[in-house]
């Protein structure tokens, strides 16, 4: 049993209880910290949690095993030095800081510590993952290119050097920004009510990381919940690549073939085990097995639950870190680079940084 406590009371943070409480045995919650009592009333009534006003009074009550710290932007190097400090490891919502100076002064404070990681869920979606699985098995040959039209920023650096393997090199960024009108149908909160076309930005951004690997970053605004617009990916590698989930490659023969990604839902026709993900498999092989079915996860929960099972066994020293934060550094000096170069409508380079080592 791993006991865990959640700093914020926002949106994401309520996947965190949500899904530690749909495994409790693994999962104790021993609080949550909320600044505002109307947010401590409202958690404590939707969920049954207790709560504290601050994160002092919390470690006062119990130390976790590990705390999620799920607060702005701003606050999130502040709650992170002082969890440290406290002696607790921290799993730290994206991104760890909101500039490229915090983010150094945050890795100079905690960095050597080795207590905190990044929720960073994406690769851990199971069609990424399943992409993931190919490539490492040396499918498409070595990936040399990505090209993503799906999540913003820093999630999406972090897809690009998860599949390219990149590491902390000097980076080169050149991004535009284009208006154009497009009905938005859907946001978090459901349907919109005016479906007019109203000026939506693309954000188009070329990305080299070196050694020949590079990426094209291209996203709309609210693209995440407008299913007018598609989710893609592209990996390409010299061997072949990867488009969504079809893989074109070639094989000994010489033979080029294609195959697809296949995902085994339950809860279909006949099949009365309830709705939910047990599967992708690529040419007969599994290349995801959800370790989450019974629970209904939809791909984010499944995602992030990972990310949660993960981080506790990694304290008990039975697994790899989830995702250091030098990695979660990385993907946001790219991704606020990639800001910079959208206001001076210039290239930008990023140096090596000192979490590189």
């Amino acid at each position: 049993m791993t006991t865990i406590a959640i700093i914020g009371a926002g949106w994401r943070a309520e996947f965190y209880i949500r899904i530690a409480q749909l495994m409790p045995e693994r999962f104790e919650i021993i609080g949550v910290v909320a600044r505002k009592e109307d947010a401590r009333i409202s958690l404590e009534q939707e969920f049954g949690v207790r709560t504290f006003s601050s994160l002092s009074q919390l470690l006062s009550y119990k130390k976790p095993d590990y705390a999620v710290s799920s607060v702005s932007w701003d606050s999130n190097p502040g709650v992170v030095e002082e969890l440290v400090k406290a002696g607790v490891h921290v799993l730290c919502e994206t991104p760890p800081a909101p500039t490229v100076e915090a983010l150094q002064n945050l890795w100079k404070a905690v960095g050597a510590s080795r207590m905190v990681q990044v929720a960073e869920q994406y690769l851990n979606l199971p069609g990424h993952a399943s992409r993931l699985a190919i490539t490492q098995s040396g499918t498409i040959g070595e990936v040399t290119s990505v090209e993503l039209s799906s999540t913003h920023g820093y999630h999406a650096v972090a897809i690009m050097r998860g599949f390219l393997q990149s590491g902390f090199e000097p980076t080169s960024i050149t991004t535009r920004q284009f208006e154009a009108p497009l009905v938005n149908p859907l946001s978090r909160d459901g349907w919109n009510s005016d479906l007019t076309p109203q000026l939506a930005k693309t954000t188009i951004s070329l990305i080299d990381f070196g050694s020949g690997k590079s990426g094209v970053y291209n996203f709309v605004d609210n693209q995440w919940h407008n299913q007018l617009r598609h989710r893609r990916i592209v990996v390409r590698g010299s061997r072949g690549e990867i488009v969504d989930d079809a893989v074109i490659r070639l094989i000994d023969g010489p033979a080029i073939t294609t195959s697809r990604i296949e995902r085994y839902q339950l809860g279909y026709d006949l099949n009365l085990d309830g709705f939910d993900t047990e599967h992708l498999s690529f040419d007969g092989k599994v290349v995801f097995k959800n370790r989450f079915t019974g629970l209904r996860f939809m791909d984010e929960e499944i995602a992030i639950a990972q990310l949660m099972v993960q981080m506790a066994d990694w304290i008990e020293g039975k697994t790899k870190a989830p995702y250091p934060l030098n990695e979660g550094c990385q993907d946001q000096l790219i991704s606020l680079a990639m800001d910079e170069s959208i206001t001076t409508g210039k290239n930008v380079l990023v140096d090596k940084q000192k979490w590189a080592n």
